[in-house]
């Protein structure tokens, strides 16, 4: 809260208080002559001098973000947004609801403090003033408190839930949902940031705790949780239900009427809020009466407001006149009237000459701008102390600011916290200036206020940095709701592959119970009858998918085909396996610059984000420094979805090449795309002393030549471009990174030239959609790999529609994005056409104003087309696929896709991903003809990208682009073919063991451990109850690969369905056990009385060198026993008469002792490794 101290001080001025007397008077105070930032910052003073809480009205939607990022840093204790829709209220369908979820959110505290201890403020439109709520008292009876130590009868809650609009699921992701696992009850209200987890001990609620709707995980404890309900709708429906009044059956047709009187909600109910309130409520009437009121440029608000008046007047008159009363639109003056009976003030952005009784210039002025001239802007802090003025600077980098100055004899200081108030008085007392580090996304400039003596200083003077903010509305959530979608996921009726038996069809699960012990098995259909495996061996089973819609042909048990295609693929893949080592020899062998640590410059730029990086994005970073500090070249692919921060991964990677002394090349695909990031790149290296270049079609020849002379000269450090930096003439003095964005957009030309410089210069890739090939080399760890899968807090997911192309859907998918006051984009395959296309649109929505872009176009013109419409002079964009490439436009949450069959998968992802980039919830048409028939792989890339409808799944959808066409000729190797004959998992799989053999490694790698021994392991399903969430659970059993792993799955199972019951136990303890034995080498495990026997295809000696770490007696209670073809014994005796627990704990400890004797990756076993170290410290401490 940086400004909390500037808010502080102003209060202490004794003319904020002579201000507050005048806005007393009976008429009404106008300050003008202020920037956003002057008049935010005295609306606040005067607010808190006052004690009151504050209420901004603005015109705008786009000035309400604005006006509250701003306000956000002011230090109220909440700062809320209070969004409304652009439509008429006599619509048929409700505001979207994001719209009422936000609304919610801010009521929600109103109610639940009766208004008067609530100390926040709201900014909103002149649009809530407007009748659009029910009556507070009718809103506060249905919102439910739950307490810590309250009782509650679970059966009522769960009455309660539904009749307020929650949804019962298994899983929470999306507000307005709830689910129950015995004594456990998730929910997510929908005026909550996050969802919270209850847990009862009978009727008593014991703990609260938040949690984390992508992991699942719980978060803080709270106290208390607000349950409203999940719209106005159900509450409109009760009224109505009460008083049916008469003209409800020409409203409503008579599937909504029967729903109505069944207790349901039909969709709607907004508009019939006039039948069901006779004076429905404004958000002033939910205000406490203690409340300031601002009017934020009055003239403006009122303008707007009168505007949608007239649209919706015009509305009711057309539709439905004479059914439903007026009673949902006020004129203009009356809203006003209302608003100007609460103590307030109006703002006015210019000092106007009009005969205003009471209107009070605060004539502030704009500090003048040198980016980059320190020495003048020390000179301009200097005039200001002279004049007693407090200077204040406000900066990401303030250490850097400070530094800087103080190069000119200009003494600032830097206060680390903002809200250290005698440290931050004692500066102000000597005159000297006080730097505080501002963070976020608020579009703030430098002002002086005169008459108060105060001047602020911000990066836009210092550095010429602008901050880019997204406007509009976007609803409050901590964390994104994004859960990976698990690509394995098998399904009844799914075809699935097991190592030992080939193509099978996935039946059910179902519980045996086996002498006693009982078990889940899964049920797999085969040639020649059933077989069940285990639920703890899913590993062994994995779904098949490969690239043809034809079923495949179901193998017989353990039959010999299934064994010849095996070999044949092995074989196939034992070639690819020695291509990749050899080529990873290459690279390891050929030397690389090992890049410095990080610097304080370092530190300091990476504090200047203005977003908190994602933990994903941070351990990218982390693992890109890691490559860059060592010795041999890196070649990192970063994954991650459009949006989710790749930019800022290379953003720091460039910043550290250039301070080690390296010159950097960033290649983009489009000229668009470059032009973008030369200008990231340029505003965050503003403080620093490094040159930027961009090098594209529109330089002209000596604009060129100048450019390429520097980068040969070393004046420039960092060039951005296309293409044409691959190009002859280019020439670099000491090239220490190359970063590619959007690597799957570049042709093979280009891709052999960015080869070539591979050899020895530290490459970073950036991609969401990487090609078949280049994410094939990453998984089979040619190449470095980073996944970005979690979104940024505020991104949801976008929802894809799929529809034969038709009039009516494309008329309410805009019109439904307008109504939000957003922008749609609108794309076609060809530019053949496209003016018909612009036509249709006009004729099917008159008065729609309409862009055309085409990459055929003269460059001015598609320049200025982009331009205006990221300026928002048009509704929607009619383009091929040239905004594919990157263009961030965040009003845009709606694309539609005409003949979207004709586009490639990633093609499809990277236009779904320019939307929703604001948090906004975003949509996707895509269309395709009604009549054509789709080819197989067609149909197969549009529901492929309709499935995974998830945030961050562009990898998971790469990997299935991978399996619908293969992945080409990868190393001069022809293999694509193998991976159809046995499915991509354990095409994928073999692929890593034969690298693992080839590397050499004397313990054999086996697939899989069989425990055949007698324990109680299963999920019990009064645990976990639904069958998808059972079998994810035990594919995440499968899927851990240690003993830390299989700690955390336990932990988070724990939190999630409550205390381990002893079968579930037992499998964690299983699961560990096969852990071992797989590493040791053993392949099955199962008694044979009084001995249990491990399974294995080892030889003798390397056993012998497993046995060493075990202490000598007992080495006569483990006997190796050569066996018939390629499995020997090794007998465990005298553990089979043990009772079951004891025989895990006996095993288990055993097998530890053993695997520490196994290498790792750096040649040193475990035991090897600590003796090392110990020897080490011995050699320190002797010295």
């Amino acid at each position: 809260m940086p400004l909390t101290a500037l808010v502080r001080q102003l209060q202490q001025v004794p003319l904020t208080g002579e201000v507050l007397d005048r806005s007393r008077r009976p008429d009404r105070l106008r300050l003008q002559g202020a920037s956003r930032g002057a008049r935010a910052l005295l609306a606040s003073a005067m607010a808190r001098c006052e004690g009151a809480p504050l209420l901004v009205v603005v015109p705008t939607l786009e000035e309400a973000g604005r006006w509250a990022a701003l306000l956000e840093l002011m230090g109220w204790p909440t700062t809320q947004l209070y969004p409304t829709s652009e439509g008429s209220p006599y619509e048929a369908f409700d505001p979207t609801s994001e719209i009422t979820w936000g609304q919610l959110q801010v009521l929600s505290e109103l109610v639940d403090e009766q208004g008067e201890g609530w100390q926040g403020v709201i900014v909103a439109t002149e649009r809530a003033l407007q009748p659009h709520l029910p009556p507070p008292a009718v809103l506060a009876d249905q919102c439910l408190t739950l307490r810590k130590g309250a009782s509650v009868d679970l059966e009522e809650l769960a009455a309660n839930l539904t009749r307020l609009g929650y949804e019962r699921v298994s899983t929470i992701e999306q507000e307005g949902s709830w689910s129950r696992r015995g004594d456990i009850v998730d929910l997510f209200p929908v005026s909550a940031e996050l969802p919270v987890r209850l847990e009862f001990f009978g009727e008593e609620l014991e703990k609260l705790r938040e949690f984390d709707p992508a992991t699942q995980r719980s978060l803080d404890a709270v106290d208390l949780v607000r349950i409203t309900p999940t719209g106005y709708g159900p509450l409109v429906a009760d009224a109505l239900r009460a008083n049916l009044p008469d003209q409800l059956d020409q409203l409503l047709n008579a599937e909504a009427m029967e729903q109505l009187l069944a207790g349901d909600t039909p969709e709607g109910m907004r508009r019939l809020m006039g039948l069901a309130w006779d004076q429905p409520s404004s958000l002033l009437d939910y205000l406490p009466a203690h409340a300031l009121v601002v009017l934020d440029e009055r003239r403006q608000a009122m303008a707007h407001g009168q505007q949608w008046f007239d649209h919706a007047e015009q509305h009711h008159g057309d539709e439905v006149e004479g059914l439903l009363p007026p009673t949902l639109h006020r004129p203009i003056s009356e809203t006003i009237e209302a608003l100007e009976a609460f103590a307030g003030f109006d703002l006015a952005e210019l000092a106007e000459t009009d005969q205003h009784p009471n209107s009070f210039d605060l004539n502030s002025r704009a500090v003048p701008a040198y980016p980059n001239q320190f020495g003048k802007l020390a000179g301009l802090i200097k005039d200001f102390q002279r004049e007693k003025t407090r200077v204040w600077l406000l900066s990401a980098q303030p250490s850097r600011a400070v530094a800087l100055l103080e190069e000119h004899d200009c003494i600032t200081r830097f206060v680390p916290n903002p809200g250290d108030q005698p440290a931050i008085e004692r500066l102000l007392e000597q005159n000297t200036p006080v730097a505080l580090k501002t963070k976020g996304t608020a579009e703030l400039e430098g002002l002086q206020l005169p008459a108060w003596r105060l001047a602020l200083i911000t990066d836009r003077e210092f550095f010429g940095q602008q901050n880019l903010t997204a406007s509009g509305y976007v609803r409050r959530r901590r964390r994104a709701a994004s859960r990976t979608v698990d690509p394995n996921r098998m399904r009844p009726g799914d075809f699935v592959v097991h190592r030992n038996h080939g193509i099978g069809r996935f039946l059910k699960m179902e519980k045996l119970a086996i002498s006693g012990d009982a078990r889940d098995y899964l049920v797999v259909q085969y040639l020649d009858g059933l077989l069940r495996v285990a639920a703890d061996q899913l590993g062994s089973l994995g779904r098949f998918r490969a690239s043809s819609d034809a079923p495949p042909q179901l193998n017989k048990m353990g039959g010999a085909a299934w064994a010849k295609t095996k070999a044949r693929a092995r074989k196939a893949v034992r070639k690819v396996a020695f291509d990749l080592v050899k080529l990873y020899a290459e690279r390891t062998e050929s030397p690389g610059f090992s890049f410095p640590v990080d610097g304080p410059w370092q530190n300091e730029l990476e504090d200047s984000f203005p977003y908190e990086p994602t933990p994903d994005q941070l351990k990218a970073i982390t693992e890109v420094k890691r490559d860059m500090e060592q010795g041999k070249p890196m070649d990192r692919l970063v994954c991650g979805d459009v949006g989710f921060g790749k930019t800022e991964v290379a953003v720091r990677a460039i910043f550290k090449a250039v301070t080690a002394g390296r010159q950097t090349a960033l290649l983009a695909p489009t000229t668009v795309l470059a032009q973008q990031h030369w200008r990231t790149l340029s505003e965050r290296f503003a403080p620093y002393p490094i040159k930027v270049a961009l090098l594209n079609r529109f330089r002209t020849a000596n604009e060129r030549k100048e450019i390429l002379k520097g980068l040969s000269d070393w004046a420039i450090d960092v060039v951005v471009g296309t293409h044409q930096l691959l190009g002859k003439g280019t020439s670099f003095k000491q090239l220490g990174l190359l970063v590619v964005d959007e690597e799957q957009r570049f042709g093979v030309n280009q891709k052999e030239k960015i080869k070539v410089l591979r050899k020895d210069v530290d490459v970073l890739t950036l991609s969401a959609t990487p090609i078949p090939r280049t994410l094939y080399m990453s998984l089979s760890g040619v190449r470095e790999m980073s996944l970005i899968t979690t979104p940024p807090p505020l991104r949801r997911p976008i929802k894809t529609h799929l529809a034969s192309l038709d009039e009516e859907a494309v008329r309410s998918a805009i019109r439904q994005e307008l109504d939000r006051g957003g922008q749609v984009f609108y794309v076609v395959p060809r530019v053949e056409g496209i003016e018909e296309v612009a036509g249709g649109l006009r004729q099917m929505l008159p008065g729609l104003r309409l862009l055309v872009a085409h990459g055929q176009m003269p460059e001015g013109e598609l320049e200025s087309a982009m331009v205006a419409f990221n300026a928002g002079e048009a509704d929607v964009m009619l383009c091929t696929t040239i905004v594919e490439s990157g263009l961030d436009i965040p009003r845009v949450n709606t694309i539609l896709i005409e003949d979207s069959q004709k586009f490639g998968l990633s093609q499809l992802y990277q236009l779904r991903g320019r939307v929703g980039r604001s948090g906004i919830q975003a949509h996707a048409w895509l269309f395709y003809p009604g009549d054509a028939s789709l080819s197989d792989a067609a149909r197969q890339r549009l529901r492929a990208i309709q499935e995974f409808a998830q945030l961050g799944s562009g990898y998971q959808l790469a990997m299935r682009d991978m399996e619908i066409r293969g992945v080409g000729n990868l190393l001069g190797v022809e293999q694509s073919g193998q991976m159809e004959t046995i499915g991509f998992d354990l095409y994928m799989e073999m692929l890593q063991e034969e690298l693992a053999e080839i590397r050499g490694q004397d313990i054999p790698a086996v697939d899989d451990t069989q425990i055949d021994l007698s324990v109680t392991a299963f999920i019990p399903a009064d645990w976990v109850t639904e069958a998808d969430e059972k079998m994810a659970a035990y594919r995440a059993a499968a899927d851990c690969d240690s003993r830390e792993g299989l700690l955390q799955l336990a932990a988070d199972w724990v939190d999630r369905y409550g205390p381990l019951p002893a079968p579930v136990q037992s499998l964690l303890q299983m699961m560990e056990i096969k852990l071992l034995a797989k590493r040791c080498g053993f392949s099955r495990i199962k008694p044979e009385k009084p001995n249990l026997v491990l399974e294995t295809p080892m030889e003798e000696p390397a056993f012998r060198r497993l046995r060493q770490g075990l202490a000598t007696h007992l080495h006569g209670r483990l006997v190796y026993q050569a066996g018939s073809g390629t499995t020997a014994k090794v007998l465990a005796r005298g553990l089979g008469v043990l009772a079951p627990d004891k025989q895990l704990d006996e095993l288990k400890s055993w097998l530890e002792t053993m695997a520490a004797q196994i290498p790792d990756a750096d040649g040193l076993s475990a035991a090897e490794r600590e003796a090392k170290q110990q020897a080490d410290n011995q050699a320190v401490l002797s010295v």
